[in-house]
């Protein structure tokens, strides 16, 4: 590429910055070490990249150059992925993995010293909570668990060996929406770093960066991807923050392929446009849901009763797609109105153009008794809805139709 043309390219990057959403979405990152010229990033299929001479291996282990050395380490295709994301979350570096929890558990790996302590919050995804209780503790980490959005109990739970303060915001199943900047102001205190798994809210609604946490984690297979054809994960942060991650992911290797990296580039593209009806779905049918005698609760931070709805307000731009609701049935009751629902898939999983419902009792915990799962929340008659991009008018007459079967 010639001189001329970098700068031309670097110069429409930089018209992108100040942008709006769906233009940044669409441009930003990939201009950059492009020397095909082609509009779509081409999927790099490689396992190693060669060298001029060694003067040019030399200047790469001097710092000097920047490029690509082994696909363990790096690749153009998931290089463009990762500069795109840092830029919508305003992030300086990001480092993508094979998948959410891989991104999470590396992270955990790279920052926790043997016998370190990590606060988590009760309401989380589950296998993050398992990872720590099963696999961590042969680290002798030892984690304090807490109710989410409680400052004065993160206050009370944090030690001076903590290493980290890790929550997702809003949480899994309930919402839960934490106050960033004073839970970042508690545990910067006493010396923790603070981890926010943003998977639900996704950099378009909320930016954990920008209100004082030190890590932000996407499981990319959810919103990122958006299409429900990828498993990808992402760690973001400050240059001096991501570099032990990426020097652990280079080590433990659960690295994204090529092709993956692809389609989430390409579903980061539609990420606002897809989001603003993920939004708008989610809250025109908590509002119905919660209006509609055969649901005892409703938990969505977009609305009033919410525990958490001010925070949301204060910290967020939209409250994600994800609305959970707590039927007046029993166990097959629940499982005769899911069952009836035409539109939405029943799966695990979120983020995907299509809806999908579960219930939680029945397909995340179903291992447990009913007295265990009560005692981490989880109800017989509890049901995650993952609105997608439907029309919400047919969504909601599904729901309707799907209630008479209780």
């Amino acid at each position: 590429m010639s001189d001329g043309s970098r700068r031309d390219d670097v110069a429409a990057d930089e018209q992108t910055k100040s942008a709006g959403d769906s233009t940044r979405a669409v441009h930003r990152g990939e201009r950059d070490d492009q020397s095909s010229h082609a509009v779509t990033t081409p999927i790099y299929q490689t396992s190693t990249y060669w060298f001029e001479n060694s003067a040019e291996l030399r200047a790469l282990q001097e710092g000097r150059l920047k490029r690509d050395e082994y696909g363990r380490y790096s690749n153009p295709t998931w290089r463009a992925v990762e500069r795109k994301l840092c830029d919508l979350e305003g992030a300086e570096e990001a480092v993508l993995f094979a998948s959410g929890m891989c991104a999470a558990t590396t992270l955990f790996f790279a920052l926790l010293p043997k016998g370190g302590h990590l606060v988590i919050t009760s309401d989380c995804y589950r296998r993050t909570r398992q990872f720590i209780e099963n696999h961590l503790v042969k680290l002798d980490v030892e984690a304090t668990v807490i109710e989410p959005a409680d400052t004065d109990k993160l206050a009370s739970a944090l030690r001076d060996d903590s290493a980290i303060f890790f929550t997702e915001s809003p949480t899994n199943p309930y919402l839960r929406v934490i106050d960033l900047p004073k839970a970042a102001e508690i545990a910067h205190a006493r010396g923790a770093k603070v981890v926010i798994d943003s998977t639900f809210a996704t950099p378009l609604c909320q930016r954990p960066l920008e209100w004082g946490a030190d890590y932000a984690i996407h499981s990319a297979t959810k919103y990122l991807g958006g299409h429900n054809d990828l498993l990808a994960g992402v760690v973001l942060g400050s240059a001096d923050a991501i570099a032990p991650v990426r020097e652990a992911a280079g080590m433990l290797g659960g690295i994204l392929d090529p092709h993956s990296a692809y389609l989430l580039l390409r579903g980061l593209k539609t990420l606002s446009l897809r989001m603003q009806k993920h939004n708008d779905n989610a809250l025109q049918l908590a509002r119905w849901l919660e209006a509609n005698p055969a649901v005892k609760r409703v938990w969505y931070p977009g609305l009033e009763s919410h525990p958490d709805c001010a925070t949301a307000r204060r910290l967020m731009r939209g409250c994600g797609g994800v609305v959970t609701f707590d039927l007046d049935a029993d166990f097959d009751g629940t499982c005769r109105f899911v069952d009836a629902c035409r539109i939405p898939y029943i799966a695990a999983s979120l983020g995907g153009v299509e809806s999908l419902i579960e219930m939680p009792a029945l397909i995340s915990y179903w291992d447990l008794k009913p007295a265990e799962r009560l005692e981490l929340g989880i109800t017989d008659s509890l049901v995650r809805l993952a609105c997608g991009i439907e029309d919400a008018e047919d969504l909601i007459a599904d729901l309707e139709q799907a209630l008479r079967a209780i």
